[in-house]
């Protein structure tokens, strides 16, 4: 074969090729939008400093901040550590190989141990990602204390009627607080999926009044973020003209005693709090939030969440024939208002981030431990939740 036709065959396949990432491309602009393909390109996958990048409203630090009683210098917490696997580790050097900002255990009112890497310190905040889904639980919770929201069998259309064409007329809080919505939200990666343009679009609103129903409500439990951003809309139609940012203040930051300001990203200037994902906070202050829960919602002897919201947050909510089996091998054993149940036996429950951002909670062994981390690293999510179990009961 002559080098000419040779040519010309390369390059009609890079002119082909060029062509159809083009039309890709236009195929992706005209299903995502412009501007979310634009921060998908500039950003590319989300990360913990996203918060960074998009436009916030900023949870002041609380007026009156509260501190720990630092126990952390009197080596409470075991140097060696035992996985569920039975192997035996250091701890610290096995918390900085795996990729962690921030270790912190608490137990009662005391911190135990605090370690921070990669530079990060105890001022310092970081995206929490679905860590940010419990917390809006939280403030549901409060919005039906406060009578914004009756209970959680009111209907998603008494707060957004438009969503009755997608075929949420029969579908109510709870069905969103436990992901058995029935929509037809996928979560995963794919580029023209509504789970990446969710965390991109400028336009959250529209994207969720998008949604449609796909199953009977209460039929099927499956992870979905577009069931928390929901209830975010839920919420901010609630409490207008009010923002959500503005009520984590009230109901969490202030009487907790947050000790630095926190962040809810939103999806354009003065828009809508991406409630699923995107508050940014320090690990004090999530340890705080922690103990909020350990103590069934009171803080120093005042109640701050809604009676009884801590309870119900934290019991089996997914009937057995709906459970997937799937998550018995990695520790979790059912699923509850935002919050992922652990053993059945310990009653411990946590708050989980796509990165290995952790608020796990032990009532038996009253103790909190966070973790943030740039990836899970090695670790899955079983040996994670191992190690958190072995600390709460070797320091009983």
């Amino acid at each position: 074969m002559s080098k000419q036709p040779l040519r010309r065959k390369i390059l009609y396949g890079i002119v082909a090729l060029l062509v159809s990432l083009l039309i890709a491309l236009l195929a992706w602009v005209l299903v995502a939008g412009p501007q979310t393909v634009f921060r998908v390109l500039r950003y590319g996958d989300t990360q913990i400093d996203d918060y960074l990048y998009y436009p916030s409203r900023r949870i002041a630090a609380s007026s009156s901040p509260y501190h720990l009683v630092d126990l952390a210098s009197e080596d409470l917490v075991p140097h060696s550590v035992v996985l569920r696997d039975g192997s035996s580790h250091d701890l610290v050097p096995l918390l900085a190989e795996n990729e962690s900002i921030a270790f912190l255990v608490v137990k009662g009112d005391a911190l135990l141990f605090e370690q921070y890497f990669q530079g990060h310190s105890a001022d310092a905040i970081s995206q929490t990602f679905s860590v940010s889904k419990s917390f809006t639980s939280a403030l549901i919770g409060d919005a039906i204390g406060d009578g914004l929201i009756r209970d959680v069998n009111q209907w998603v259309t008494d707060f957004v009627p438009e969503m009755a064409k997608g075929g949420f007329g029969a579908v109510n809080l709870r069905h969103l607080l436990t992901m058995t919505s029935g929509s037809d939200y996928v979560e995963n990666d794919n580029p023209f999926g509504i789970h990446v343009i969710l965390n991109y679009t400028p336009k959250l609103e529209k994207e969720i009044l998008g949604f449609q129903i796909q199953d009977e409500p209460g039929t099927v439990h499956r992870y979905k973020s577009g069931d928390n951003a929901l209830l975010a809309l839920i919420l901010s139609r609630a409490l207008a003209p009010g923002t959500i940012a503005d009520y984590t203040r009230e109901k969490l930051w202030e009487p907790l005693g947050m000790e630095s300001d926190g962040l809810w990203s939103l999806d354009h200037d003065d828009g809508l709090e991406k409630s699923w994902c995107c508050l940014a906070a320090s690990a004090r202050d999530l340890a705080k939030f922690g103990m909020l829960y350990l103590n069934d919602g009171q803080w120093q002897g005042v109640q701050i969440l809604h009676e009884g919201w801590v309870e119900k947050s934290t019991q089996a909510a997914i009937p057995e024939n709906l459970w997937d089996e799937d998550f018995a091998n990695i520790g979790v054993s059912n699923y509850g208002y935002q919050w992922w149940l652990a053993s059945a036996d310990q009653g411990d429950y946590f708050a989980l981030g796509k990165d290995g951002q952790y608020i796990y909670v032990n009532p038996a062994f009253e103790t909190v431990i966070v973790r943030l981390g740039s990836s899970q690293g090695d670790l899955p999510l079983s040996a994670w939740l191992s190690l958190f179990q072995f600390i709460s009961a070797e320091i009983d």
